[in-house]
């Protein structure tokens, strides 16, 4: 698999040849139509690497900051969402976040896993019967215990819950045992503020939060999940927390919060200069 830099590369490279041949700049859509056989083999089989295009397409088109991101960090970006099998978009799978790379210059994209997302990777194991995770607020019945005979126990409140508390997620394995985990607010907001996502106004912590946060726990209690190396090493990647899957990945400082265009790359018919 390409790294960031060879898809840069060979961009780059596509740029000169256009401009020296006299043709017309590739579009986003002309890139991903080129990089679909790849993906096709990336996709695990309950995907088709369409309906992965056309999600992608699609929020490429609405997000106008991801069509002034680095065309390679994009690609790179897409890639990453065909190797986990997840599909960017408003089902919450995961996420193409836009940021400013103060080093460099440039818009670049942070790929994202989302709460749904995570749930799906730990159902692919095999070994998962069940994995939840619910947000806790303070009018709730809650109450939680740890040590040889741990427990826990929650009954929401049918009226105004009051102020988001903190979230636990609880995973069911088909040998019969299960594992819990409990985070409050002060702890998922100190690993927000470790996030680089968490930086931004565009970010799903800004939109989706408790989302995020049901998220934040599943990925703590990740560690303790059967499941194997690969997908662990693969999520350890998420948020810019340690290298992108295959490789592929931009070093980012912070995140695109205004618009400001980058790429001389058209990402759409009869865009760019």
């Amino acid at each position: 698999m390409a790294t960031n830099e060879t898809l840069k590369n060979q961009v780059a490279t596509n740029q000169k040849n256009e401009v020296a041949n006299g043709k017309k700049p590739m579009t986003i859509n002309d890139y991903l139509d080129q990089m679909a056989p790849a993906m096709a083999q990336a996709l695990p089989k309950h995907m088709n690497v369409e309906r992965l295009t056309r999600m992608a397409t699609t929020v490429i088109r609405t997000t106008p900051q991801l069509k002034e991101a680095e065309v390679s960090s994009l690609l790179g970006a897409v890639m990453q969402s065909a190797q986990l099998g997840l599909e960017p978009g408003p089902m919450g799978h995961c996420y193409l976040l836009p940021f400013r790379n103060n080093k460099k210059g440039t818009t670049e994209v942070q790929f994202i896993i989302g709460y749904k997302g995570m749930i799906d990777l730990a159902r692919r194991s095999g070994h998962i019967q069940s994995i939840y995770a619910h947000a806790v607020y303070e009018n709730d019945e809650f109450e939680y215990e740890l040590g040889l005979h741990s427990d826990l126990k929650h009954k929401p409140t049918e009226g105004e819950r009051g102020e988001f508390r903190g979230a636990y997620a609880v995973a069911h394995f088909k040998d019969g045992g299960y594992q819990f985990e409990y985070m409050a607010k002060v702890d998922i907001e100190k690993r927000r503020a470790r996030s680089k996502s968490g930086k931004s106004n565009y970010s799903p912590w800004s939109t989706d939060y408790e989302e995020m946060a049901k998220k934040t726990v599943v990925r703590h209690m990740w560690k303790y999940l059967p499941i194997s190396i690969e997908m662990q090493q693969n999520v350890a990647a998420d948020e810019g927390t340690g290298r992108n899957i295959k490789d592929i990945t931009p070093e980012e400082d912070s995140f695109v919060d205004v618009p400001e265009f980058i790429s001389d790359v058209p990402t759409e018919e009869g865009e760019g200069e």
